[in-house]
C-alpha cells in the first residue's frame, strides 16, 4: 500500500464532493502512481465511512467488471466491488433526473436479495442459491466521479466501483423457476435495440460472482447479510444515457425494467 491515511481521506472526500457536486476530478492513478487495488478499497471504504456518517445506509453490494465485454469496453483484466447505499435506489415510475450525474451508462443485471446470511471464505455457487430469495430484474446506472471515464482498476474501486443508481423491475422470481446461467435480456433505448445478452457472461454464472464477492469481501472484514441486494454485474456492454432517453430491458422469464431520464428544469417543471 503507497497511500498514506492522510491521502486515503483527502481521495475519500475530493470523490464524495466530485458526486454532490456533479463535477468530475482528475484520475487517482495518474497523481499517485505507487497506488494499489489495497489502497483503492480504503479509498471507497472510508468513502462509505463519510456517506453513512451523513446519514445513508448501506442496502447492498455491486460486482462489476464480470463480464469479458465489460472489461474490454473499460480496459480492465478483474472484476471490483462497491457498496450499494439506499440514496442509490430509484422508484422505476419516476423520471431520473440527468443532471444529478456525470456521465451516466445503463446496464441491465439479474439482482439478487438474499434472505441468508453468505460469510466467506469458501462461499460456492450452491450456497448462493440456497442463501437467495428471489432474484429482480434491474438497471445499474454507473457514473464516474473521475474525469471522461478515463479510469483504472484503482479509479474505478476508489470512486466505490462507479456505483450511481439502481433500478428494480417489480417481479419477484425464485431462482427455483429459473437458471441463472440462462436468462437471455434485450437492452433498448428509445425503443431501439442497442445492446443483447446473456446471463452466462456473468462470469458463467451470476451466482458466481455473488460468491466472488461474498469471498473476496471476506478479506475486507465484510459479510453478506439477510435482506441485501446484491447486483452481479452486467452481460452486456454499458450504454451512454441522455436527457430525454428511456430505456427498457426485457429479461426472458423474469419480466423487464424501465427508468426515463430528465433534466432536473424538466423533474421541477414535472
Amino acid at each position: 500500500m503507497a497511500l498514506s491515511e492522510e491521502d486515503v481521506r483527502l481521495l475519500a472526500k475530493e470523490l464524495w464532493d466530485a458526486e454532490r457536486g456533479s463535477a468530475p476530478t482528475q484520475p487517482i492513478s495518474a497523481r499517485y502512481p505507487g497506488a494499489d487495488i489495497d489502497d483503492a478499497y480504503r479509498i471507497q471504504l472510508d468513502g462509505v465511512r463519510l456517506r453513512t456518517q451523513a446519514g445513508d445506509v448501506v442496502r447492498g453490494h455491486k460486482v462489476g467488471l464480470t463480464a469479458r465485454v465489460m472489461q474490454q469496453q473499460f480496459g480492465v483484466t478483474r472484476p471490483d466491488f462497491g457498496h450499494l447505499l439506499g440514496s442509490m435506489f430509484h422508484p422505476e415510475g419516476e423520471p431520473l433526473p440527468v443532471d444529478e450525474l456525470i456521465a451516466p451508462r445503463v446496464e441491465p443485471e439479474l439482482a439478487f436479495l438474499l434472505d441468508k446470511p453468505l460469510r466467506g471464505p469458501g462461499v460456492t455457487v450452491a450456497d448462493v442459491l440456497a442463501a437467495t430469495a428471489f432474484v429482480l430484474p434491474a438497471l445499474e446506472i454507473i457514473d464516474s466521479r473521475i474525469q471522461d471515464w478515463k479510469i483504472g482498476i484503482v479509479d474505478t474501486v476508489a470512486d466505490n466501483a462507479s456505483s450511481a443508481r439502481v433500478v428494480l423491475g417489480g417481479t419477484r422470481t425464485p431462482l427455483s423457476e429459473v437458471d441463472p446461467r440462462l436468462i437471455g435480456v434485450v437492452l433498448r433505448r428509445n425503443g431501439e435495440i442497442v445492446e443483447t445478452g446473456a446471463s452466462g457472461a456473468v462470469l458463467g454464472n451470476p451466482a458466481q460472482a455473488v460468491a466472488w464477492l461474498a469471498n473476496t469481501i471476506a478479506g475486507h472484514g465484510g459479510v453478506l447479510n439477510p435482506g441485501d441486494l446484491i447486483m452481479p454485474g452486467t452481460c452486456t456492454r454499458a450504454v451512454d444515457m441522455a436527457p430525454g432517453d428511456t430505456v427498457r430491458a426485457d429479461f426472458d422469464r423474469l419480466g423487464h425494467v424501465g427508468i426515463s431520464f430528465s433534466s432536473a428544469e424538466e423533474g421541477a417543471a414535472a
